[in-house]
């Protein structure tokens, strides 16, 4: 299993996103490019002493992060699913995909995908910040598949 941010926005998300993967032993894929300047001090330090605990791979875009995929089903996090990650059944070689904070993902990617799950939500509240999301959606995926 993986986590996937798409086109990160916030350097301090892709900070807890190195965290949240290397406690959890979950390799992080970032697809680039970010809303940001990658300037890796400024990322370390995000992500404090667990950057070098954490399995990163950089991808320059989408293409590039599908080409070595195929073995692997894309499920995407976004509010525009119809079912809620507690009713998906994950598989071990899953990828989970976050899409940007400001935008989410275009609707090349949404077609990509194999699955699509979201967070129901109480009231009017329309998402979480994307790291904790995250985490809430890989801990389910993890304890599905007993990782």
């Amino acid at each position: 299993m993986r986590l996937a941010l798409y086109q990160p926005d916030i350097p301090q998300n892709v900070g807890s996103a190195i965290r949240l993967c290397a406690c959890l032993g979950v390799p992080l894929d970032i697809i680039e490019p970010c809303g940001f300047i990658w300037d890796k001090r400024k990322i370390e330090q995000a992500a404090l002493d667990y950057y070098p605990l954490a399995q990163i791979e950089k991808h320059m875009d989408w293409a590039d992060f599908v080409k070595n995929r195929s073995q692997s089903r894309l499920v995407l996090m976004t509010t525009k699913a119809s079912l809620p990650y507690t009713d998906f059944k994950f598989e071990k070689t899953d990828i989970l995909i976050a899409g940007r904070e400001s935008a989410g993902v275009p609707d090349e990617i949404h077609n990509a995908v194999q699955g699509r799950v979201y967070i129901p939500m109480h009231g009017a509240a329309r998402s979480l910040n994307v790291i904790n999301a995250s985490s809430m959606i890989l801990g389910e995926a993890l304890r599905q598949v007993n990782l």
